[in-house]
C-alpha cells in the first residue's frame, strides 16, 4: 500500500489486523518488553508517557525512542529518532479495540512530517516487515499467551537471484518446498518438529512460519529480503515456557553459523 501524506507534509502508513485475545492480554504483548520479546523481538519499555522505549534487534542494532501515548489497555504510541540516518523522527501509534469471539483489532500507524518523498521506500518498508511477526503474534495470543518467552533475529548476507537463495534456505532446512499444513522435521540450527502455518514468496520477500512442538515450544520464522544488490537471509526463532531463556542462549550461535553456512554455498 502507497504512503498516505496530506498538505500539512504528515506522511504515514497505516495496518488493521485482527488477533486472539482480550484487550489486557494484547497490551501485554503490544506494550510490554517481556510482551515483544515473545513475538517481535528482545525489548525494555518503560511504561509510562515519557518513558523510553529500545528494540534490540539483530546482534549490534538497536532503535529508541520516547513513550508519548499511555493508556492501557487500549492506546499505545511512541516516537524513534535516529532509527535512520538523516531521517526525522518517525511516530508510532496502536490502539487496540475489542472484538466479538475474543478477538482485538490492532491498528497501527506509522508516520512522519517530510516535504519531499525521499523516506516514503523506508515508510512502505515498515507496512511490508509487519506481516510476518503479526502471524508469530497470532500464534503467541492464540496458544503461549501469558508464557516466559525469549527471542533472538540473526542474519547473513547471500548473493544471488531470489529465487535461488530461498531453495537453498528451504533445502538447508531439508525441505524443497513449503506448504501450509505440512508436519516439518528440521536438522538445523536445532532439531524440531512443528506445522508449517503460513508461507509468502513475493516480490518483496519469501518466508516459512513454523509452529513448533516438544518439551520448548515456540515459533520459527525463516525467510529473505533483498536489499539492494544483496539478499538478506533472517532466522527468528521464539521459545516459550521455564526453558525459553536458556534455550534461546543455546542455540542462536549455532543458527547463526548454520545461517552462515547457506549464505556462503
Amino acid at each position: 500500500m502507497p504512503t498516505n501524506f496530506d498538505a500539512t507534509g504528515k506522511r504515514w502508513v497505516e495496518m488493521e489486523f485482527l488477533v486472539p485475545g482480550t484487550p489486557d492480554q494484547v497490551w501485554q504483548a503490544i506494550a510490554t518488553g517481556p510482551g515483544n520479546t515473545a513475538w517481535f523481538t528482545k525489548a525494555e519499555i518503560e511504561g509510562k508517557i515519557g518513558g523510553q522505549i529500545t528494540f534490540h534487534f539483530m546482534p549490534g542494532i538497536t532503535s529508541g525512542g520516547t513513550v508519548t501515548q499511555w493508556e492501557p489497555p487500549h492506546r499505545f504510541g511512541y516516537v524513534e529518532v535516529g532509527w535512520a540516518e538523516n531521517a526525522p523522527p518517525v511516530a508510532t501509534e496502536i490502539s487496540i479495540v475489542a472484538r466479538s469471539g475474543d478477538q482485538c483489532l490492532i491498528r497501527m500507524v506509522h508516520s512522519l512530517f517530510s516535504s519531499t518523498d525521499d523516506w516514503d521506500s523506508q515508510m512502505e518498508g515498515f507496512e511490508s516487515g509487519w506481516p510476518g511477526f503479526f502471524e508469530v503474534l497470532r500464534l503467541y495470543l492464540r496458544h503461549h499467551a501469558g508464557d516466559t518467552a525469549a527471542s533472538f533475529q540473526i542474519s547473513a548476507e547471500a548473493k544471488g537471484e531470489d529465487l535461488v537463495v530461498w531453495r537453498k534456505l528451504l533445502d538447508g532446512l531439508g525441505h524443497e518446498t513449503a506448504d501450509a499444513g505440512e508436519n516439518w522435521t528440521v536438522d538445523a540450527g536445532e532439531t524440531f518438529f512443528g506445522e508449517v502455518v503460513r508461507v509468502r514468496q513475493d516480490e518483496e520477500q519469501r518466508y516459512v512460519l513454523v509452529h513448533i512442538a516438544g518439551d520448548v515450544p515456540g515459533v520459527g520464522l525463516f525467510g529473505i529480503y533483498r536489499m539492494g544488490e544483496a539478499v538478506r537471509l533472517s532466522v527468528c526463532r521464539f521459545f516459550y515456557g521455564p526453558k525459553a531463556a536458556e534455550t534461546a542462549a543455546a542455540t542462536e550461535p549455532t543458527w547463526q553459523s548454520w545461517l552462515d553456512g547457506i549464505a556462503k554455498a
